[in-house]
Protein backbone atom coordinates (compact mmCIF):
# COMPACT_ATOMS: atom_id res chain seq x y z
CA UNK A 1 0.00 0.00 0.00
CA UNK A 2 1.33 3.21 -1.22
CA UNK A 3 2.27 5.77 1.38
CA UNK A 4 1.92 8.76 -1.02
CA UNK A 5 0.82 12.50 -0.33
CA UNK A 6 -1.56 14.24 -2.41
CA UNK A 7 0.13 16.68 -5.24
CA UNK A 8 -0.64 20.55 -4.70
CA UNK A 9 -0.89 22.88 -7.43
CA UNK A 10 2.27 23.80 -7.65
CA UNK A 11 3.81 20.28 -7.72
CA UNK A 12 2.83 20.41 -11.25
CA UNK A 13 4.66 22.92 -12.76
CA UNK A 14 7.70 21.88 -10.21
CA UNK A 15 8.13 18.56 -10.93
CA UNK A 16 8.06 19.46 -14.95
CA UNK A 17 11.21 22.19 -13.49
CA UNK A 18 13.12 18.58 -11.97
CA UNK A 19 12.59 16.46 -14.87
CA UNK A 20 10.08 14.11 -12.29
CA UNK A 21 8.11 11.77 -14.51
CA UNK A 22 4.58 11.20 -13.11
CA UNK A 23 1.44 8.89 -13.66
CA UNK A 24 -2.47 8.80 -14.69
CA UNK A 25 -5.15 7.03 -14.87
CA UNK A 26 -8.34 6.38 -14.98
CA UNK A 27 -11.37 5.55 -12.38
CA UNK A 28 -15.47 6.09 -12.60
CA UNK A 29 -16.25 4.19 -9.53
CA UNK A 30 -15.43 4.43 -5.47
CA UNK A 31 -13.75 0.84 -5.59
CA UNK A 32 -11.66 1.10 -8.43
CA UNK A 33 -10.36 5.01 -7.00
CA UNK A 34 -9.57 3.13 -3.79
CA UNK A 35 -6.98 0.74 -5.10
CA UNK A 36 -5.82 3.77 -7.17
CA UNK A 37 -5.07 5.75 -3.59
CA UNK A 38 -3.27 2.16 -2.51
CA UNK A 39 -0.76 2.49 -5.88
CA UNK A 40 1.75 5.18 -6.39
CA UNK A 41 -0.50 6.28 -9.36
CA UNK A 42 -0.96 10.29 -8.72
CA UNK A 43 -3.71 11.38 -10.60
CA UNK A 44 -7.04 9.87 -11.63
CA UNK A 45 -8.89 11.28 -14.28
CA UNK A 46 -12.82 10.85 -14.58
CA UNK A 47 -13.36 10.96 -18.05
CA UNK A 48 -16.03 11.14 -20.18
CA UNK A 49 -14.84 7.89 -21.42
CA UNK A 50 -17.65 6.79 -18.57
CA UNK A 51 -20.03 6.78 -21.74
CA UNK A 52 -18.33 4.01 -22.86
CA UNK A 53 -16.57 1.84 -20.26
CA UNK A 54 -19.39 1.82 -17.47
CA UNK A 55 -23.32 3.21 -19.53
CA UNK A 56 -21.82 1.22 -22.82
CA UNK A 57 -22.49 4.19 -25.44
CA UNK A 58 -20.71 4.58 -28.49
CA UNK A 59 -19.25 7.37 -27.82
CA UNK A 60 -18.38 10.46 -25.57
CA UNK A 61 -20.94 12.79 -27.03
CA UNK A 62 -23.95 11.68 -25.25
CA UNK A 63 -22.36 11.53 -21.57
CA UNK A 64 -24.24 14.68 -19.62
CA UNK A 65 -23.38 16.98 -16.80
CA UNK A 66 -25.32 14.78 -14.32
CA UNK A 67 -23.50 12.09 -15.35
CA UNK A 68 -20.10 13.34 -14.93
CA UNK A 69 -21.22 14.64 -11.21
CA UNK A 70 -22.69 11.30 -10.61
CA UNK A 71 -19.73 9.54 -11.16
CA UNK A 72 -16.60 12.30 -10.12
CA UNK A 73 -18.27 12.37 -6.59
CA UNK A 74 -17.62 8.49 -5.14
CA UNK A 75 -13.90 8.64 -6.88
CA UNK A 76 -12.93 11.63 -4.65
CA UNK A 77 -14.15 9.51 -1.60
CA UNK A 78 -12.38 7.05 -2.57
CA UNK A 79 -9.11 8.55 -3.78
CA UNK A 80 -8.12 11.16 -1.03
CA UNK A 81 -4.51 10.89 -1.19
CA UNK A 82 -4.66 11.12 -4.71
CA UNK A 83 -5.15 14.39 -7.49
CA UNK A 84 -9.11 13.91 -8.94
CA UNK A 85 -9.82 15.35 -13.05
CA UNK A 86 -13.33 15.85 -13.27
CA UNK A 87 -13.93 16.39 -17.31
CA UNK A 88 -16.04 18.73 -18.62
CA UNK A 89 -18.61 16.61 -21.05
CA UNK A 90 -19.28 17.40 -24.74
CA UNK A 91 -21.99 20.34 -24.70
CA UNK A 92 -21.21 22.05 -21.28
CA UNK A 93 -18.85 25.01 -22.15
CA UNK A 94 -18.95 24.84 -26.06
CA UNK A 95 -22.33 27.38 -26.04
CA UNK A 96 -20.72 29.95 -24.05
CA UNK A 97 -18.05 31.32 -21.68
CA UNK A 98 -21.07 31.78 -19.03
CA UNK A 99 -22.08 28.76 -19.77
CA UNK A 100 -18.55 26.74 -19.47
CA UNK A 101 -17.88 28.84 -15.79
CA UNK A 102 -21.24 27.98 -14.50
CA UNK A 103 -20.72 23.88 -15.82
CA UNK A 104 -16.95 24.23 -14.41
CA UNK A 105 -18.92 25.86 -10.74
CA UNK A 106 -21.26 23.21 -10.38
CA UNK A 107 -18.55 20.03 -10.63
CA UNK A 108 -16.17 21.76 -8.14
CA UNK A 109 -19.23 22.27 -5.66
CA UNK A 110 -20.89 19.56 -6.30
CA UNK A 111 -18.08 17.07 -6.60
CA UNK A 112 -14.81 18.53 -4.47
CA UNK A 113 -12.57 17.59 -7.18
CA UNK A 114 -9.56 19.10 -7.52
CA UNK A 115 -9.45 21.10 -11.54
CA UNK A 116 -11.71 20.84 -14.85
CA UNK A 117 -10.50 19.29 -17.99
CA UNK A 118 -11.81 20.56 -21.12
CA UNK A 119 -11.10 19.64 -24.85
CA UNK A 120 -9.54 21.98 -27.76
CA UNK A 121 -6.93 24.33 -28.61
CA UNK A 122 -6.77 28.45 -29.49
CA UNK A 123 -10.53 27.84 -30.00
CA UNK A 124 -10.95 27.89 -26.23
CA UNK A 125 -9.03 29.99 -24.98
CA UNK A 126 -11.52 32.68 -23.73
CA UNK A 127 -13.38 29.57 -21.80
CA UNK A 128 -10.35 28.67 -20.38
CA UNK A 129 -9.73 31.91 -18.92
CA UNK A 130 -13.14 32.63 -17.84
CA UNK A 131 -12.77 29.54 -15.87
CA UNK A 132 -9.43 30.24 -14.00
CA UNK A 133 -10.05 33.92 -13.37
CA UNK A 134 -13.24 32.12 -11.70
CA UNK A 135 -10.88 30.57 -9.83
CA UNK A 136 -10.90 26.96 -11.12
CA UNK A 137 -7.89 24.93 -11.92
CA UNK A 138 -8.43 24.24 -16.22
CA UNK A 139 -6.26 20.92 -17.06
CA UNK A 140 -6.03 21.41 -21.29
CA UNK A 141 -6.79 18.66 -23.71
CA UNK A 142 -4.87 18.82 -27.39
CA UNK A 143 -4.36 16.54 -30.31
CA UNK A 144 -6.92 13.69 -30.42
CA UNK A 145 -9.74 15.26 -28.28
CA UNK A 146 -12.49 12.59 -28.85
CA UNK A 147 -15.65 14.87 -28.40
CA UNK A 148 -15.15 16.01 -31.65
CA UNK A 149 -13.24 13.59 -32.93
CA UNK A 150 -15.32 12.95 -36.09
CA UNK A 151 -14.36 16.49 -37.17
CA UNK A 152 -10.77 15.83 -37.02
CA UNK A 153 -11.33 12.54 -39.56
CA UNK A 154 -11.99 10.17 -37.00
CA UNK A 155 -9.67 8.30 -34.04
CA UNK A 156 -6.45 8.82 -35.64
CA UNK A 157 -2.94 10.38 -34.99
CA UNK A 158 -3.15 14.37 -34.91
CA UNK A 159 -0.06 16.35 -35.64
CA UNK A 160 1.37 14.43 -38.10
CA UNK A 161 2.45 16.87 -41.01
CA UNK A 162 4.68 20.01 -40.24
CA UNK A 163 1.19 22.52 -40.47
CA UNK A 164 -0.63 20.31 -37.38
CA UNK A 165 2.83 20.17 -35.42
CA UNK A 166 3.18 23.80 -35.63
CA UNK A 167 -0.57 24.24 -34.55
CA UNK A 168 0.10 22.16 -31.53
CA UNK A 169 2.63 23.50 -30.30
CA UNK A 170 1.13 27.08 -30.99
CA UNK A 171 -2.05 25.63 -28.62
CA UNK A 172 -0.24 24.62 -25.97
CA UNK A 173 1.94 27.77 -26.15
CA UNK A 174 -1.53 29.27 -25.77
CA UNK A 175 -3.25 27.60 -23.45
CA UNK A 176 -0.34 28.04 -21.00
CA UNK A 177 -0.65 31.81 -21.52
CA UNK A 178 -4.39 31.36 -20.68
CA UNK A 179 -4.18 29.87 -17.67
CA UNK A 180 -3.72 25.92 -17.83
CA UNK A 181 -1.63 24.26 -15.31
CA UNK A 182 -0.97 20.88 -17.30
CA UNK A 183 -2.18 19.77 -21.01
CA UNK A 184 -3.19 16.10 -22.02
CA UNK A 185 -1.68 15.29 -25.53
CA UNK A 186 -3.87 12.90 -27.33
CA UNK A 187 -1.70 10.69 -30.06
CA UNK A 188 0.54 12.30 -31.94
CA UNK A 189 4.06 11.20 -33.08
CA UNK A 190 6.84 10.95 -30.08
CA UNK A 191 8.72 13.79 -31.58
CA UNK A 192 6.20 16.54 -32.22
CA UNK A 193 4.57 15.49 -28.43
CA UNK A 194 8.79 16.57 -27.88
CA UNK A 195 8.62 19.68 -29.10
CA UNK A 196 5.30 20.19 -27.39
CA UNK A 197 7.11 19.56 -24.02
CA UNK A 198 9.81 21.60 -24.39
CA UNK A 199 7.90 24.64 -25.50
CA UNK A 200 5.94 25.21 -22.68
CA UNK A 201 6.96 25.22 -18.91
CA UNK A 202 3.59 23.46 -18.27
CA UNK A 203 3.83 19.58 -17.68
CA UNK A 204 2.40 17.83 -20.92
CA UNK A 205 0.48 14.39 -19.92
CA UNK A 206 1.20 12.37 -22.62
CA UNK A 207 -1.45 9.35 -24.01
CA UNK A 208 -0.74 7.74 -27.19
CA UNK A 209 2.36 10.73 -27.43
CA UNK A 210 5.55 8.41 -26.82
CA UNK A 211 8.32 9.04 -24.11
CA UNK A 212 9.31 12.22 -23.99
CA UNK A 213 6.28 13.81 -22.11
CA UNK A 214 6.23 14.59 -18.41
CA UNK A 215 3.72 12.32 -17.44
CA UNK A 216 1.98 9.30 -18.96
CA UNK A 217 -1.57 8.60 -19.23
CA UNK A 218 -3.75 5.69 -19.64
CA UNK A 219 -7.16 4.28 -19.14
CA UNK A 220 -7.35 1.85 -16.06
CA UNK A 221 -9.62 -0.46 -17.81
CA UNK A 222 -7.49 -0.59 -21.31
CA UNK A 223 -4.30 -1.41 -19.13
CA UNK A 224 -5.26 -3.95 -16.80
CA UNK A 225 -6.99 -6.02 -19.79
CA UNK A 226 -10.53 -5.33 -18.54
CA UNK A 227 -12.03 -3.82 -21.73
CA UNK A 228 -12.88 -6.99 -24.16
CA UNK A 229 -10.82 -6.64 -27.19
CA UNK A 230 -10.42 -3.24 -28.11
CA UNK A 231 -6.75 -2.39 -27.51
CA UNK A 232 -5.03 0.80 -28.93
CA UNK A 233 -1.76 0.72 -30.50
CA UNK A 234 -0.35 2.62 -27.42
CA UNK A 235 -1.76 1.04 -24.71
CA UNK A 236 0.48 -1.79 -22.79
CA UNK A 237 -1.93 -3.98 -20.81
CA UNK A 238 -0.27 -4.98 -17.50
CA UNK A 239 -2.95 -7.22 -16.32
CA UNK A 240 -5.34 -9.22 -17.87
CA UNK A 241 -8.15 -8.61 -15.32
CA UNK A 242 -11.09 -9.39 -17.52
CA UNK A 243 -9.53 -13.43 -17.81
CA UNK A 244 -9.07 -13.58 -14.41
CA UNK A 245 -12.54 -12.28 -13.40
CA UNK A 246 -14.24 -14.68 -15.78
CA UNK A 247 -12.42 -17.97 -14.61
CA UNK A 248 -13.31 -16.76 -10.90
CA UNK A 249 -17.31 -16.59 -12.24
CA UNK A 250 -16.66 -20.01 -14.31
CA UNK A 251 -15.73 -21.27 -10.87
CA UNK A 252 -18.05 -20.29 -8.74
CA UNK A 253 -20.82 -21.62 -11.23
CA UNK A 254 -19.15 -25.16 -11.18
CA UNK A 255 -18.95 -25.25 -7.43
CA UNK A 256 -22.57 -24.25 -7.33
CA UNK A 257 -23.30 -26.90 -9.47
CA UNK A 258 -21.62 -29.67 -8.06
CA UNK A 259 -22.61 -28.55 -4.46
CA UNK A 260 -19.16 -27.47 -3.21
CA UNK A 261 -20.16 -23.74 -2.30
CA UNK A 262 -20.94 -23.51 -0.09
CA UNK A 263 -19.14 -25.78 2.45
CA UNK A 264 -19.17 -25.63 5.89
CA UNK A 265 -16.31 -23.07 6.20
CA UNK A 266 -18.50 -20.21 4.20
CA UNK A 267 -21.91 -21.50 6.34
CA UNK A 268 -23.57 -20.38 9.98
CA UNK A 269 -22.94 -23.87 11.36
CA UNK A 270 -24.64 -23.27 14.68
CA UNK A 271 -26.86 -26.09 16.38
CA UNK A 272 -30.55 -25.19 16.59
CA UNK A 273 -33.30 -27.11 18.52
CA UNK A 274 -35.98 -26.36 15.52
CA UNK A 275 -39.50 -27.12 16.98
CA UNK A 276 -41.22 -29.56 14.95
CA UNK A 277 -44.17 -27.61 13.04
CA UNK A 278 -45.27 -30.13 10.92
Amino acid sequence: MSNKTKMTISDFKKFKQEGKKFSYVTAYDYTMASIINDSDVEIILVGDSLGMIMLGYKGTESVTMDDMIHHIRPVVKGAPNTWIVGDMPFGSYNVSDEEAVRNANRIIKETNCDCIKLEGGVEMLSRIQAIVRAGINVMGHIGLTPQTASSLGGFKVQGGTPESAKKLIEDAIALEKAGCFSIVLECVPSMVAKAVTEAVSIPILGIGAGPHVDCQVLVTQDMLGMYGDFKPKFVKQYAQIRKTMVEALNEFHRETLEGEFPSPEFSFNKEVDIPKLY
